[in-house]
Parts: C-alpha cells; sequence; structure tokens
C-alpha cells in the first residue's frame, strides 16, 4: 500500500480548514484533502459576505476580534484588494419588540459600539425601509462588506507558499490509526498518511468522526436560503447599509449593483448539497414586502447553504480525549469566515505549541471552551 505521508492531515479545503493548513505549514509537511473537484463548494463558497464583529455568542466575538487586524492588513501578497470594504448596518424592531435594541447595544464590544439612532434616521439611511416597520433602531458602523472570495484564496495561495500539498476530489471513506498515524482512504483509492489528522470537514465532521470510531460532537446542519433581486437606485443607494431585521434576523444588503435578501433561517438539514426551496424564496419576498418598498417581480439567483452548530453554538477546536492525534475543527456556523483568521492561529496553537497563545488567552478564549468534550454528555 502506497500511503501519501505528511505531518499533518486536513480534512477539508474550505476556508476553515484553508486556514489552519496554511498556519500549520509554517511548522511542518501538511496535505489537505477536500471531497469535490475544488475547495470552497459547499458552504465557504455560500456566504452572507458580512463582516459583523458584534454578531454571535461571547467567544464567537472574542475570536472574531482577535483576527480581525488580520483581515485588515493581510501579509503582503494575501489578496490584490483590501478583503474589507465600508458597509454599515441598521438594525430595526418593530413594535413590541423594542426592548431588543437595548439587549444589542449592551451586548456589543466596548471595541465596537453601536448607537441607537431615531426611526427616521434609520429611513433615511435606508430608504428601502418602511417607517412604519421601525419602532426603534441601531447603527453598527463596524459592519463591513467582507471578500470572502479572496479571503479564502488567500489562504489557498499561502497554503501553496509554504509547501503545502492539495489533493481535490477525494472523499474520505475510510479512517484508522496504525503505528502513529491516521491513514485515511479515499474513494478512488489513495492512501493519506500523518500522525495528526485535522477534521474540518465542515457538515460532515461527524461522519469523520465516527470513521474514527469517536463519539460524535453532536453537529447539526442547518439550511439558509438566500435570494438576489433587482436593486433600485432610489430606495437601495450604492451606500445602503445592511438592513437587518432584529426581531427575526432577516436582513437585506446590496450586492454588486442588486440586493441579496435572506430570512437568516436554520432549517435541520442532513450534510448535503443545499439547494433553495420555493416556500423558503416565497417567505423571503413576503418579509422584503411587508417591511420596505421593494416589489420583487423576479428572483435573479437563489442559493441555500449549510450553517454547522453544535449544541452551545460556539466553534469546536481542539484534540479529541478518546484517541491520539484527532483534531476537530468544526461548528463554525454562520461565522466561518470571520473566524478563520483567528480559529486559523487556535488550531496551529494548538497543536504546535499545545497552548493558546496570549493574543487568545488575554480576550478571556480557553482551550477547554473549545474543546470537543463540552458537546458530549458528562
Amino acid at each position: 500500500m502506497s500511503v501519501r505521508d505528511s505531518d499533518f492531515l486536513v480534512i477539508g479545503a474550505g476556508v476553515s480548514g484553508a486556514a489552519a493548513a496554511a498556519e500549520l505549514a509554517a511548522d511542518g509537511k501538511v496535505t489537505m484533502v477536500e471531497m469535490e473537484e475544488r475547495p470552497g463548494y459547499h458552504s465557504s463558497g455560500r456566504s452572507a459576505a458580512l463582516f459583523t464583529p458584534n454578531y454571535g455568542p461571547p467567544l464567537v466575538r472574542a475570536i472574531v476580534a482577535s483576527g480581525t487586524a488580520f483581515l485588515r492588513t493581510p501579509p503582503s501578497g494575501f489578496a490584490s484588494e483590501p478583503l474589507l470594504s465600508p458597509r454599515q448596518a441598521v438594525t430595526f424592531v418593530g413594535a413590541g419588540d423594542e426592548a431588543l435594541i437595548d439587549q444589542f447595544m449592551a451586548e456589543a464590544a466596548p471595541e465596537t459600539p453601536v448607537e441607537e439612532i431615531s426611526p427616521q434616521q434609520a429611513c433615511d439611511l435606508a430608504p428601502l425601509l418602511r417607517r412604519e416597520a421601525v419602532a426603534r433602531a441601531m447603527l453598527d458602523r463596524h459592519v463591513t462588506d467582507m471578500d470572502a472570495n479572496a479571503i479564502h484564496q488567500g489562504y489557498l495561495k499561502l497554503f501553496k507558499a509554504r509547501g503545502g500539498t492539495l489533493a481535490c476530489d477525494q472523499r474520505i471513506v475510510g479512517l484508522e490509526r496504525a503505528a502513529g498515524n491516521w491513514l485515511a482512504t479515499s474513494a478512488s483509492g489513495e492512501v493519506f498518511g500523518a500522525p495528526v489528522l485535522i477534521n474540518a470537514a465542515g457538515a460532515w465532521a461527524d461522519e469523520i468522526g465516527r470513521m474514527a470510531g469517536l463519539l460524535p460532537i453532536g453537529l447539526q446542519p442547518m439550511r439558509r436560503t438566500a435570494i438576489i433581486i433587482a436593486g433600485d437606485p432610489a430606495l437601495a443607494p450604492a451606500s445602503l447599509p445592511a438592513v437587518d431585521d432584529g426581531a427575526a434576523e432577516s436582513y437585506v444588503k446590496p450586492d454588486a449593483g442588486r440586493l441579496m435578501a435572506s430570512l437568516g433561517d436554520a432549517t435541520p438539514s442532513p450534510p448535503c448539497d443545499a439547494q433553495p426551496e420555493d416556500l423558503d424564496m416565497a417567505m423571503i419576498v413576503d418579509w422584503l414586502e411587508r417591511k420596505t418598498h421593494l416589489t420583487v417581480r423576479r428572483i435573479e439567483h437563489s442559493w441555500a447553504g449549510l450553517r454547522c452548530f453544535v449544541a452551545d453554538h460556539q466553534p469546536v477546536a481542539g484534540f479529541d480525549p478518546g484517541t491520539d492525534g484527532f483534531f476537530w475543527l468544526a461548528g463554525q456556523g454562520g461565522y466561518g469566515i470571520m473566524l478563520a483568521p483567528g480559529l486559523g492561529r487556535i488550531t496551529r496553537d494548538l497543536i504546535c505549541d499545545g497552548a493558546l497563545g496570549s493574543a487568545f488567552t488575554g480576550r478571556g478564549i480557553t482551550a477547554a471552551a473549545l474543546g470537543p468534550d463540552r458537546c458530549r454528555p458528562a
């Protein structure tokens, strides 16, 4: 049996796997295997492409904050254009949900504060909003557009520059631990070996864990649907901020001269190539026409993607105590692109140094809070 050996084997070449692989490639020989013909076909390629530092649970926000400097000033050659560009976000709530604005403002980090604005100010900033839909509103000036593809491609480029090997169209169908190595066999018969395996398989991460004989972490893929519609220069000028319905998690944002809208829905799904469903698209249109002045005559494009969560909606990054050399990197939810710089470095620190660096511990991030043990019954 011929084995393609390396020091680290990363399963999954989405943005999380690519970031981890790029970081690890500075410390050893890394092979990254991807089941599709190209990296990023699933969740990484179906992002809302907004950088929202005040979104998510506290641990998510802390990890995002740890990687913000990287996104604002990436290494030379990482990308040809800025990864982040100005956008802002207006969050509104309707009558009966006014207290949510107090909650959102209290949850914002001191380094990324938000400010309350009047309903009229919200409608001035976002002319598409119906005034009667807005009881209270706030403005987050720290939300930016995010070039998700450039971030992913930048990590793939960095990985290659550091000597990493990418093997696509290699769906892993078998795993075994032998003589201190993980041996991963693909459907095509290729065998990849390494003492340390990083499970960054996205929606399929629990399946990879089961192949290794490990208990699942309870990963639940959730389908989110989005549509693209024509823009309206009067209602949605180029300066339009992202507009978020705080009571429903629905949003609409500019997208290359058009508008992207989603309910931010989370429909349980098996791991799959997620596709939009007619009912979900109809519900997005209904929300748009109730909350805004937009009339949707045609859906120009639609897509669906899977966001994967464990029970506490926080990412999993750590070695499995049930075996040697098996590292989980999963459960990034809807925050994967934003989390990539921080989680990539966290993965490298835990594997190569055995502990988190001060960039993370100084923000209250601990290995215990990230580890897979918390996802299983005591």
